[in-house]
């Protein structure tokens, strides 16, 4: 238990991407199983101890200590754990030996909510500072240390030269403490396989497309880049998931989806919610904004499924019947996807559409006069390209409108004035350097509704790292679409950029940290 304390201690205080890969590769290598299993799951956010629950960690602190005490000290650092694990009164004479983070999860797993507070406080009087900080964290499955689960996954993979798509391939077919996983890259076991059980693929990704760069259309096609959110559906062994870009399980969310599909497919496409009417057969689809009511929700209501019917509207075939069919050329996918979908129900699965133009001129009219509310812009794709895993250069581009806009990582905020002087309002946000860097690219106080201020005030008092003053420091996972007018290289910033009238015009919750925009990227837009 020490050493993956020690292990949380120095995340939550790296910056660097690259640092913390480091990090958790080192504490994966060097530490035994299982306890490095649990630290993986733990990191992942695939281990789920339900007995420990923040109230009832509150009623311990508040039965040791004064609870004006705690209340006082709570809100001045901000964070629970943190609070309770500095406060927790030490006993008198020799503290026991820690206990391993095996010993420590055998404890806890299974356990009734009615000997839940005996067992973490015996627990809690073991550990120092560090420990019951870790304990903690652990229990209630709310690290905030700046790790994503895909970041934990790369960190393993890195650890033992082994490939992290490779590692997404099977990873949802293992369970905690993973030991068929370790064995593999220990060389101690084959590589594990996903079984008959519906597995996460790791997606394609399109590069941008930039400016004055035209492709040919003989060797190119065109199909609209959808504004909703990536998501991968597979069926197989009498079982279906939807998956997100992140390979986050997202079926509870969108059950009228998931329940749709019953034979053995593996689809990647854009989940969207219908709008309203139809135009050249293809359904009119509803905002981003109408889908993001939907996100995060695990359980919706029947009344919210009604309002809100999700759909996808399917790009690519992955596998079809058992067979993957990743590695046949784009056209040879897109025949059997358009073979596959007619007998899918159609209010649920819908052929992306391809786009017809005799030039690139005139495709180029195509994208600028696509207003739609559910259209970024254009994907253009190689015919004969295969299906492969992550951004390949020259196979796919996305080719967005005219509009610049930028995904960003939020790094601090700070309380507004008037009405909103109880919420955190003003953002500043940044992208990514060459070394793992985030670097503040601009400010924005507008372009979110009410509702999106009251979730952006939420994750920024449950994610914070650090204060200054009135500005706080948060944990760096959420992504935040950007539009803004225009950028401008200026000296007085860090990043070397300046934008002007930033606004926030989406929150990315579908888009992990690690994929948002680059300084570079951002340089090519400046003028």
């Amino acid at each position: 238990m020490e050493s993956f304390a020690r292990l949380l201690d120095a995340l939550l205080y790296t910056r660097s991407r690259t640092a913390k890969l480091r990090l958790i590769a080192d504490y994966l290598v060097a530490t035994p199983d299982p306890d490095r299993g649990w630290a993986l799951a733990a990191l992942t956010g695939t281990l789920d101890l339900k007995a420990v629950q923040p109230s009832m960690l509150k009623a311990l602190i508040a039965s040791r200590v004064d609870p004006t005490l705690f209340a006082l000290s709570h809100d001045f650092v901000g964070d629970m754990a943190e609070t309770i694990s500095l406060l927790w009164p030490e006993l008198p004479g020799d503290r026991p030996p820690s206990p391993s983070l095996d010993a420590v999860v055998g404890q806890l797993a299974g356990l009734s909510r009615k000997d839940a507070p005996a067992v973490a406080a015996a627990l809690l009087d073991r550990l120092d500072v560090q420990g019951r900080y870790a304990l903690i964290k652990l229990a209630t499955g709310a690290l905030r240390i700046g790790v994503s689960a895909r970041l934990a996954k790369t960190g393993f993979a890195q650890g033992f030269g082994l490939d992290v798509e490779a590692v997404e391939e099977v990873w949802h077919g293992l369970a905690p403490p993973f030991e068929p996983l370790f064995d593999w890259a220990t060389g101690a076991g084959p590589q594990p396989t996903a079984g008959d059980v519906p597995v996460f693929r790791p997606f394609m990704l399109a590069s941008p497309l930039d400016d004055g760069v035209t492709l040919d259309l003989a060797a190119h096609v065109a199909e609209w880049k959808w504004d909703g959110i990536r998501v991968q559906i597979v069926h197989a062994g009498g079982q279906t998931r939807l998956f997100s870009r992140t390979g986050d399980d997202i079926s509870g969310s969108f059950p009228d989806v998931a329940l749709a599909l019953d034979r053995p497919l593996a689809l990647d496409g854009e989940l969207l919610v219908r709008g309203e009417g139809q135009a050249d057969g293809i359904a009119a689809s509803g905002s981003f904004n109408a889908l993001q009511q939907r996100l995060g929700r695990k359980a919706p209501t029947a009344k919210l499924m009604a309002e809100r019917p999700a759909f996808i509207r399917v790009y690519d075939l992955l596998s079809d019947a058992g067979e993957d069919v990743r590695t046949a050329p784009w056209a040879q996918r897109r025949a059997r996807l358009e073979a596959v979908l007619p007998s899918l129900d159609p209010s649920r699965f819908e052929l992306s559409p391809l786009v017809e133009a005799a030039s690139w001129d005139d495709l180029a009219l195509l994208r600028d006069a696509a207003r739609d509310a559910a259209i970024e812009g254009l994907m253009l794709k190689r015919r004969d390209a295969p299906y492969v895993a992550g951004r390949k250069v020259g196979q796919w581009f996305k080719w967005k409108r005219s509009a610049l806009t930028a995904d960003c990582v939020l790094m601090y905020a700070q309380r507004g004035h008037g009405r909103r002087s109880s919420l955190y309002s003003d953002f500043t946000f940044g992208c990514w350097t060459p070394d793992g860097q985030l670097l503040p690219v601009g400010k924005a106080y507008s372009g979110f509704t009410d509702a999106e201020l009251a979730m952006l005030d939420k994750f920024v008092r449950a994610s914070t790292l650090q204060k200054f003053g009135p500005v706080r420091e948060v944990e760096k996972s959420l992504v935040l679409e950007v539009a803004f007018d225009s950028i401008h290289a200026s000296s007085r910033h860090k990043s070397g950029l300046a934008m002007r009238f930033p606004r926030i015009s989406r929150i990315r919750t579908d888009k992990p940290a690690a994929e948002a925009d680059t300084i570079a990227a951002l340089l090519k837009l400046a003028t």
